[in-house]
């Protein structure tokens, strides 16, 4: 029977880690399409770093939390103070006519986006099965990175630079499906890899509109299954 080289060997153990780029996931999923010691080596290493763990079930986070975990992920647009009283503004009045037609047109290119989006998936994964994220503080710098396979229902995180995380706190991962409340994860080391076990209603909330986020809590995790701290690092889902 064939066997990997240890090149492809390697190859396989960074894969199922998420540290190959973009181009060389493909080239190795192409390659084990039609090298079956390939795809032996490949599924090894996947099943060695996705062990099976406890289903996590989702939480609700507060709206104040949930609202500062939207606005760290762009998802709020930024308010602008008021600058005295809008009503006593001139200008507003003057323009409040040609303001409403306006508005009428953009209401109308609103509803005709809102059609067509109905009529798409709501949510689009890779066709790979594979799913990736870059989580890094707002700064660029990259904390972690996560592959996700859809098709097995699990995650693996790696550290690439951990941020140091006090004997009494913890890391703690959500999910931030677009326009929904945040979904945690679960507690994890941010110095080790960790595979998480992804249950099928957590799976179909992951789409390339969702993010990950970490978040540092009390230590053992969120005592109200809430996100009660700073957010440390955040990042955008993409197909690979």
């Amino acid at each position: 029977m064939n066997t990997p080289d240890q090149s492809d060997d390697l190859r396989c153990a960074e894969y199922a880690l998420g540290v190959l780029d973009t181009d060389s996931r493909r080239a190795l999923e192409r390659e084990s399409v039609h090298n079956a010691a390939l795809r032996e080596s490949l599924d090894a290493w996947l099943a060695r770093l996705t062990p099976l763990t406890e289903d996590l079930s989702a939480v609700e986070p507060t709206v104040r939390v949930w609202r500062r975990i939207q606005r760290d992920l762009g998802f709020l647009p930024v308010a602008v103070p008021a600058r005295g009283r809008w009503w006593d503004s001139l200008s507003l009045w003057r323009w409040l006519g040609i303001g409403a037609s306006a508005a009428a047109l953009a209401l109308l290119a609103v509803n005709l986006v809102m059609l067509h989006e109905a009529r798409q998936p709501a949510v689009v994964v890779a066709q790979s099965g594979y799913m990736v994220a870059t989580i890094a503080r707002i700064d660029g710098a990259t904390y972690w990175t996560a592959t996700v396979d859809l098709k097995r229902g699990n995650m693996v995180v790696v550290p690439a630079t951990s941020p140091k995380v006090a004997a009494n706190r913890s890391t703690e991962l959500w999910l931030v499906p677009p326009g929904a409340n945040a979904i945690s994860l679960g507690v994890f080391s941010p110095d080790a890899p960790v595979s998480i076990s992804l249950p099928p209603q957590i799976v179909a909330r992951i789409g390339d509109r969702a993010a990950l986020a970490v978040s540092l809590e009390p230590h053992g995790g969120s005592p109200t299954g809430q996100p009660t701290g700073p957010v440390l690092a955040t990042g955008q889902l993409h197909a690979t």
